[in-house]
């Protein structure tokens, strides 16, 4: 399936160039900004493209790249997170639907919030993933804490985009620590394209002072929260402390190291689904034969690829994977259907 968006820009309260992607149709999937953002980059992204299709595959999904990163203005003043949650308020009144899906992944959980308590009107659902209420420096209660956030901070700006792998190995973990090495190589080329190492930093810092779980409670619009217990990045506790916060909210853990999920590990087809019960889209079951042949998450997303029509090289580039970690797999796969080719096993997902 090839994937294909539409790029344009707004202009922020204070004239700053904001870019907006945009790709699939239906109701609207607004991601608020997150730290590492490129829109065009991401497309060909092993982390970021499954999300694209992902979420694209029935609505529209809209992404901006936050001020001072990918294609948005470079040169900037003012990072503070007044003007990111002014930059919010440009991209959404760009949408012409009256309601959207409002995605808060990360530090965008913090952005979603204090945006649907402004405009209640205009979220039909919030959805927060990995997603905290305070930033690093708000609830550190020890020395220890605050200058664990000063440090990261400093590390920051000492190491982004160089060509250390100390660094890069560091940092790659505190985001996609199971992810395969073409991940990680693509994450630490991230940096080199997205921001710059002064900008990273004061975002960070910018991100480390977010306190918003006194906003949350005031939260009325339908609230979907996933975190992954074993995330590196922002604690499972802050997840908890958001869905206590936030009347009414569903709460779901998932069984994941990783702060971006990544679409070869269980977490992710569980929060897919999930995200597709709360917002009424549930996919049809799958057929009869393929459900007893006992396929986990991650062999019914790749079967999902084949019967797409990608071939074993693009499978792999999809998800980041070699050639013949795919063609071993498939091999499982065929033999749990018990076929012996790619056409017999899209039959079979063709069946009732």
């Amino acid at each position: 399936m090839k994937l294909s968006q539409s790029i344009r820009f707004c202009t922020s309260v204070d004239g700053t160039r904001i870019a907006v992607a945009s790709c699939g149709e239906g109701p609207v999937i607004l991601r608020a900004a997150h730290w590492l953002s490129h829109v065009d980059y991401d497309l060909e992204s092993p982390v970021w493209r499954p999300w694209l299709q992902a979420l694209s595959a029935r609505n529209r999904f809209v992404r901006y790249d936050p001020r001072g990163c990918g294609l948005s203005d470079r040169h900037v003043a003012d990072l503070t997170l007044a003007a990111w949650h002014a930059d919010l308020d440009c991209v959404a009144a760009s949408i012409e639907e009256p309601r959207f899906v409002l995605l808060g992944l990360s530090q965008g959980g913090a952005l979603g919030i204090a945006y649907a308590l402004r405009h209640p009107e205009r979220v039909s659902h919030l959805v927060l993933l990995n997603a905290y209420g305070q930033g690093g420096r708000v609830r550190a209660q020890t020395e220890a804490e605050r200058l664990e956030a000063e440090t990261l901070v400093n590390f920051i700006r000492i190491g982004w985009g160089r060509d250390s792998p100390a660094f890069c190995q560091f940092f790659t973990n505190l985001f996609i620590p199971d992810g395969t090495p073409e991940q990680h190589r693509w994450w630490g080329d991230l940096e080199r394209v997205t921001a710059t190492a002064d900008v990273a930093a004061q975002l960070l810092s910018q991100m480390q002072g977010i306190d918003v779980l006194d906003l949350a409670k005031k939260i009325r619009v339908p609230t979907l929260i996933a975190h992954s217990r074993g995330d590196m990045r922002v604690p499972f506790d802050e997840g908890c402390k958001l869905a206590a916060a936030i009347p009414g909210a569903r709460f779901v853990p998932l069984e994941s190291k990783n702060h971006v999920l990544l679409p070869d590990e269980p977490a992710w087809a569980v929060f897919q689904t999930e995200l597709a019960a709360f917002l009424g889209q549930d996919q049809p079951r799958q057929p009869r034969a393929i459900r007893e042949a006992g396929l986990t998450p991650a062999e019914a997303a790749l079967l999902d690829l084949v019967a797409e029509g990608l071939d074993n090289r693009a499978i792999a580039e999809r998800l980041g994977k070699s050639v013949k970690t795919v063609r071993n797999q498939l091999s499982v796969i065929f033999s749990k259907l018990g076929v012996h080719s790619r056409s017999q096993a899209i039959v079979m997902t063709l069946s009732k």
